[in-house]
């Protein structure tokens, strides 16, 4: 795969340079801007570059050295390149740390329209490498502009000189001063490209001028055409053979061929159109191969467009892309990243769409990180107020547990628990720290008051025997089967709501009001059977946010029901797939209605499994 960048621009020079050859041409200098010279070595010749640096994980300071690097060469193009890889990465970390900053600012007090973002070193050194690239690629090219206008002001001078000479009486030394004007003409470097066709025409029209006039030295002139003659006959011969030649080598030394040609002065009148049509033959060969090279690289750049207008439509849908699952954002991040690997392996297109097919991905891919970090700074607002809350509670926790004052302590724990379980989630790396500080503190406390008197085993006895009595009512309701919701919730409530019992009873207890408190759920009279699995799964969901590790149980239970959510719907797409390829037949209508029981139940089932995802999703 050619070096993206350059090649692409040469192959861009030999697109718009292409013009055809005049098969008419009358002088032998009328083709001086041959469409030849406007193939560069480097668009046959650049290095492969099949790999390219993985940015996932550079920081501000390594982006900061590849510009560094780069503001100390003359490589505009490379730097051009460069920029436009790391620039949008370096805004994104950088605009992620001036939103948290601007976070801690607002959390500590702080108003926005206060709110000042200076950056770090890093921040003020690309941009002043960023500044000077873009300085010195200005002054590079001013530089070559003006010195295309100083040798333009030059030529015109020695055009005003040879106009003198030519106007003025023969002398000794007229050919001479000829001569030397004609070497000053050819050492003066390149004008601007506007300027060049014209410049020529008058050159050439002074040299015959010159010539014509000097009747003096007018064997003089036959024997200097005749020694051209020789010199444009050797250039002849030499382009013929460069038919053989690898294009590159062909293109390059036709130019220098079609310079030397140029600057060789006239040829006998009789001779004149010959030899220009056999050296114009000869270039028309080479053009002939160039045209063909040409033609693929037309070819190639239009391909290119086409997979580019293919990845664009992927890409448009990456903007309207929503969610509120971190997961899902991430997984989406990966797949527009790799999206951006198989843009970036695909070659370049024509530079007449280059801007538009590189607008369409580059703002999708541009909308969709905006959407994302709208999302995450949301997220990080929400879990940092949350970590603030959380934090409050854990500072009082900790200024309890050495307390002594049981009952009182024990019910403010309490109330900080079931707060602490109303807060969302607080920043990942946060989380399990501030969770084990409040849980330490809170067993610190009721370790000790487990320990601290008889009183205390007595009273988990007693609740002992408190539930022991739910689960006795619960297991009447059961037998009796003339219970209400209302009574069960009722006992349920009672039971979270009974203190601790004796350790090595909890489970035997726990496990049998769990059995009890389906049995009675079960036997309440005219509830439907929908109705009971959701009071049934109102309960489990109660029994899990009352007990340990609730969040993490939560979070698994909502993953279960996704993946029985996705499967349903699965079975219900293929079920009314499958009822489309019943015709007519004999059996049709019985398939049809045993389809149609089916898909009704699985929407019945889908509706049921969102319901209980949406209650989940409620008590969070």
């Amino acid at each position: 795969m050619e070096n993206g960048s350059e090649l692409q621009e040469e192959k861009e020079l030999i697109l718009d340079g292409i013009e055809p050859v005049n098969a008419n041409t009358q002088t032998e200098f009328e083709n001086e801007n041959h469409p030849a010279e406007l193939i560069h070595e480097k668009a046959f010749d650049a290095e492969s570059d099949d790999s390219k640096l993985d940015y996932s994980n550079f920081s501000k300071k390594d982006f900061v050295g590849l510009l560094k690097e780069a503001a100390s060469k003359n490589d505009f193009k490379k730097a051009d390149v460069l920029i436009r890889d790391i620039k949008p990465l370096f805004d994104e970390i950088r605009n992620r740390e001036r939103n948290e900053a601007l976070l801690r600012f607002k959390l500590d007090g702080g108003v926005e329209d206060d709110f000042e973002y200076k950056g770090d070193e890093w921040d003020a050194a690309f941009d002043i490498y960023l500044k000077s690239i873009r300085e010195n690629r200005q002054r590079h090219f001013r530089e070559l502009e003006e010195q295309k206008n100083n040798n333009l002001f030059q030529k015109n001078n020695i055009l005003e000189r040879l106009r003198q000479l030519a106007d003025s009486e023969d002398t000794e030394q007229s050919l001479l001063l000829f001569k030397d004007i004609q070497t000053e003409w050819k050492s003066v470097g390149p004008v601007p490209q506007a300027q060049l066709k014209s410049l020529w025409a008058n050159y050439n029209a002074l040299v015959d001028r010159f010539y014509d006039q000097r009747s003096i030295y007018f064997e003089l002139k036959e024997l200097d055409r005749k020694k051209n003659l020789e010199l444009k006959l050797e250039l002849c011969l030499r382009a013929e053979q460069l038919a053989e030649k690898k294009i590159m080598e062909a293109v390059k030394e036709l130019n220098e061929l079609h310079n030397e040609f140029r600057h060789i002065g006239p040829v006998p009148i009789e001779e004149k159109e010959t030899v220009w049509q056999r050296f114009k033959a000869a270039s028309d060969k080479v053009y002939a191969k160039r045209d063909e090279l040409v033609a693929g690289i037309q070819q190639e750049l239009h391909d290119n467009f086409l997979k580019k207008e293919v990845i664009n439509e992927e890409a448009l849908t990456f903007t309207a892309f929503q969610s509120t699952s971190i997961k899902e954002w991430n997984q989406k991040t990966k797949d527009i990243l790799d999206l951006q690997k198989k843009w970036e392996s695909i070659g370049g297109v024509h530079r007449a769409k280059t801007r538009e097919v590189n607008k369409k991905f580059w703002s999708a891919f541009k909308t969709f990180f905006h959407n994302k970090s709208v999302f995450f700074k949301t997220v990080d607002e929400e879990r940092l107020q949350n970590l603030k809350l959380k934090t409050e509670i854990l500072n009082r926790a900790v200024e309890l547990k050495e307390s002594t004052e049981w009952d009182k302590t024990t019910g403010e724990l309490i109330e900080l628990q079931q707060k602490w379980k109303t807060i969302g989630t607080v920043p990942e790396k946060q989380r399990e720290k501030i969770f084990k500080q409040f849980k330490d503190a809170c067993d610190f406390f009721f370790d000790k008051k487990r320990l601290s008197t008889d009183k205390e085993l007595t009273e988990q006895q007693e609740n002992l025997t408190k539930k022991e009595a739910v689960i006795a009512e619960l297991a009447r309701i059961a037998e009796e089967k003339n219970g209400s919701v209302g009574q069960v919730k009722e006992l349920q409530l009672q039971f979270n709501a009974i203190g601790f019992v004796p350790k090595r009873e909890l489970n035997s207890v726990k496990n049998r009001f769990s059995e009890i408190l389906a049995k009675a759920i079960e036997a309440i009279p005219n509830l439907a059977e929908a109705e009971k699995e959701q009071f049934s799964f109102e309960t489990k969901l109660a029994s899990i946010k009352m007990g340990p590790q609730a969040d993490k149980k939560i979070h698994h239970k909502e993953h279960h029901l996704r993946k029985q959510i996705a499967k349903a719907e699965n079975d219900l797409a293929i079920l009314r797939n499958n009822l489309e390829f019943f015709g007519r037949s004999k059996n049709a209508e019985k398939m049809r209605e045993e389809f149609g029981s089916k898909i009704k139940l699985a929407d019945e089932e889908i509706v049921h499994l969102k319901k209980q995802l949406q209650m989940l999703q409620a008590s969070v």
